[in-house]
């Protein structure tokens, strides 16, 4: 028995039906891995519970911790991370046995929250720090950034220099590099861009080994960390301040002979991440009277190879 051929209408009407099966399953699969994905950061969440206190500023909710007194000083992470970077470092101990230390979770990471209407750039994020500081009746304080963190420091204190005592920054980019795109290949398989949602554990293990390498990875952070890291509003944040770190240091290279206060420039001779010879030591050349701190042995995370080393940083310009 011969099967007839299948009209055109019944072919189009027949792919039409794959067509929308195949519709619905993805549907219904994306469907699913958003719930797992939801339920994932909130377990997230509330096994990582805010530690400190909040803040209200310009519609952000800002968690932040302080501890110590006297001579304030200010923490600002990198990106990526959040508060718990300088409490695993011990930092944030060291300092506080002779400042008011103040540490906040930046816009989208850790438990503050970052309004999608702002461009977070960070010009923008040092007003709403400033902001935040004068809530806490903190008027002059010292500032030290770290990574991402330190070109927020660096907007600090070009936009409120009487607002900055001295600056401390640390194993920061402050220049186009041409060969940038290879770092940001490296932050593909990271929380920065977020393919360890597909990568998982292999991802995050080769960006410890990036960003800490050669010294040892430290666990205690991998493990405060990860978990809040990994969630999709983190991602987000991570990713989007990837992309305005070139244009960022375009735009304030030519303005760091600006800088008037005391700075302290700390490296990691290693850094794998953000090389220190073309960024670190050439801000030393370009701010008169900086003082220049490598750290040989260590790599992007100076602050956790070397705590001392950066707390003489503090009190050398404190």
């Amino acid at each position: 028995m011969k099967l007839g051929r299948i009209s055109a209408p019944a072919r189009s009407s027949l792919n039409a039906g794959k067509y929308a099966v195949a519709t619905a399953v993805g549907g219904a699969l994306l469907g699913a891995m958003a719930l797992v994905v939801r339920r994932q950061a909130s377990n997230a969440e509330q096994r990582h519970p805010a530690v400190g206190k909040f803040l209200n500023v310009d519609g952000v909710r800002l968690h932040y911790v302080e501890r110590g007194t006297a001579e304030p000083l200010l923490l600002i992470h990198g990106n990526g991370t959040q508060i718990e970077d300088f409490e695993t470092s011990g930092l944030i101990d060291l300092a506080a046995d002779t400042h008011r230390v103040v540490v906040f979770d930046r816009p989208g990471f850790g438990h503050s929250s970052r309004p999608r209407g702002t461009v977070w750039t960070p010009s923008a994020q040092a007003h709403l720090l400033h902001e935040a500081l004068a809530q806490l009746g903190i008027e002059r304080c010292v500032v030290l950034g770290h990574s991402w963190g330190a070109a927020v420091a660096v907007a600090l204190a070009l936009q409120h220099p009487t607002s900055v005592k001295s600056l401390v920054l640390v194993s920061g980019y402050y220049y186009p590099t041409d060969r940038f795109d290879a770092v940001l290949q490296v932050l593909q398989a990271s929380p920065v861009i977020g393919d360890l949602l597909r990568y998982g554990r292999l991802g995050w293990s080769s960006l410890m080994s990036m960003i800490f390498s050669p010294a040892t990875i430290s666990r205690s952070f991998s493990d405060a960390i990860k978990e809040m890291a990994l969630r999709p509003s983190q991602l987000h944040s991570s990713a989007a301040e990837s992309t305005l770190m070139i244009p960022n240091a375009i735009a304030m290279q030519s303005r760091y002979g600006e800088l008037m206060m005391p700075v302290s420039i700390v490296v990691g001779a290693d850094d794998r991440l953000i090389k220190a010879k073309s960024q670190s030591m050439r801000l030393h050349e370009n701010i008169p009277g900086s003082a220049l701190h490598v750290i040989p042995g260590i790599g992007h995370m100076v602050h956790h190879g070397a705590p001392a080393e950066v707390m003489r940083a503090i009190e050398a310009v404190a």
